[in-house]
C-alpha cells in the first residue's frame, strides 16, 4: 500500500468551503482596488486660528516724538531690556499680540543724537563706547540687521515706504523660516529714525504661521500709514 492510499481524506463541510470562497473573493477584492486606486498624500494640517475683528485706537502719549494708531488686541508696553540691551530713550516700545505670541519691537533713535554703542575691542569682548546717530549708518544697519537672516531666508525683498502723512522708509519682507519676516523703519531724515521688526515666540515655521502674517501684515500697513511725527 502506498502512502498516498495510507492518507485519510478530511471532509470538509460545505459551510467551512463557502467561508473560505468568501474569503478569497474579498481578499481578491481588496488587491484588485489597491492595484488601480491612485496614491493620495495627506497633506499636513496645522490647527485652526481664530481671527480677531480688524478695530484701531490712537497711541499718543504726551511727550513721545511719534503717534499712530494700533489694533485694539494688541498692547503697547516698555521693555526694560531690548534683546539683552537696555534701550537707548524712553520711546522705545513693544506691540504685543498676545493671542498671536508675537509682538513688534519698536526702536527709536534722535538723528544727531548720542547714542550708547558696544564696540569689538581686539580681544574680543565689547565695550560700551558714547558715539553719534548718523543718520547713512543708521539706515545702513537696518540693511544689516535684516540681512542677518540671509542665511536661512529663501528671499529678501524691500520696497520704499512713502506713506499718506509724507512719511518715507523702507519695509524688508524676508521668505523662508527666518526668525523675524516683516520688518520696517520710517524717517524724515532730519531728526527723527524708528526701527520696527515682528518677532513670534515659537520656532519659526513659514507655512504654520503664514496665515498670522498676513493677518498681521495688514496691522503693520496700518501702523505705517497712520504713523506721524510730532517734531518734524
Amino acid at each position: 500500500m502506498t502512502s498516498r492510499q495510507n492518507r485519510k481524506s478530511i471532509p470538509i463541510s460545505s459551510s467551512r468551503l463557502l467561508n473560505y470562497s468568501l474569503l478569497f473573493i474579498i481578499t481578491g477584492v481588496l488587491i484588485f482596488a489597491s492595484c488601480n486606486s491612485p496614491y493620495i498624500s495627506k497633506k499636513r494640517g496645522y490647527f485652526n486660528i481664530e481671527l480677531p475683528e480688524r478695530k484701531y485706537q490712537i497711541f499718543d502719549e504726551p511727550g513721545f516724538p511719534y503717534s499712530f494708531e494700533y489694533p485694539v488686541y494688541a498692547t503697547i508696553v516698555q521693555d526694560s531690556t531690548y534683546f539683552d540691551n537696555n534701550p537707548e530713550n524712553a520711546y522705545w516700545r513693544n506691540i504685543d499680540f498676545p493671542q498671536f505670541n508675537s509682538r513688534i519691537f519698536l526702536s527709536y533713535k534722535v538723528i544727531g543724537g548720542k547714542a550708547l554703542y558696544k564696540t569689538k575691542q581686539a580681544n574680543g569682548v565689547y565695550k560700551d563706547s558714547m558715539g553719534t546717530n548718523v543718520f547713512d549708518k543708521m539706515v545702513a544697519d537696518a540693511f544689516t540687521l535684516t540681512n542677518k537672516n540671509d542665511a536661512i531666508a529663501t528671499s529678501i525683498k524691500d520696497s520704499l515706504i512713502k506713506t499718506p502723512n509724507g512719511i518715507s522708509g523702507v519695509f524688508f519682507k524676508v521668505g523662508g523660516n527666518a526668525a523675524t519676516a516683516k520688518q520696517f523703519f520710517l524717517t524724515d531724515s532730519l531728526h527723527n529714525f524708528i526701527r520696527g521688526a515682528l518677532y513670534f515666540d515659537v520656532t519659526p515655521n513659514a507655512d504654520s504661521l503664514k496665515p498670522v502674517q498676513d493677518f498681521l501684515q495688514a496691522d503693520m500697513d496700518h501702523i505705517i500709514n497712520t504713523f506721524k511725527w510730532k517734531n518734524g
